[in-house]
């Protein structure tokens, strides 16, 4: 599975951004799909992940301000980011996996990443 993330930028503290991720060669509907960001000098952490159509999980730290969901027809992950924060800043990926395990905050657990997308928020 091939992803590529998209939709990373420089924006101001309060504002929203919606990044993207597309695959090519498969499908991502029959796949479980996540985000993880990691910001300078600092591990790759989980911030949401999609099981099957509607099933989501959230990292405490973006929980009410993010949302993670899925487009089939376009072959598409999203993460709409809003009221962003200085701290939201980091390179953010997409991830996909072919069956769910209750670790889904775990990185090792998910094969497939795109090449990640830059995130920057200025206060």
């Amino acid at each position: 599975v091939q992803l590529q993330a998209s939709g990373g930028g420089l924006v101001q503290s309060g504002d929203s951004l919606r990044l993207s991720c597309t695959a090519s060669v498969r499908t991502l509907s029959s796949l479980d799909l996540a985000w993880f960001r990691q910001a300078p000098g600092k591990e790759r952490d989980f911030v949401a992940a999609l099981r099957g159509p509607s099933t989501r999980y959230y990292s405490d730290s973006v929980k009410g301000r993010f949302t993670i969901s899925r487009d089939n027809a376009k072959n598409a992950v999203y993460l709409q980011m809003n009221s962003l924060k200085p701290e939201d800043t980091a390179v953010y990926y997409c991830a996909a996996r072919d069956y769910w395990t209750v670790a889904y905050y775990s990185q090792d657990q998910w094969p497939y990443w795109g090449q990640g997308t830059q995130v920057t928020v200025s206060s």
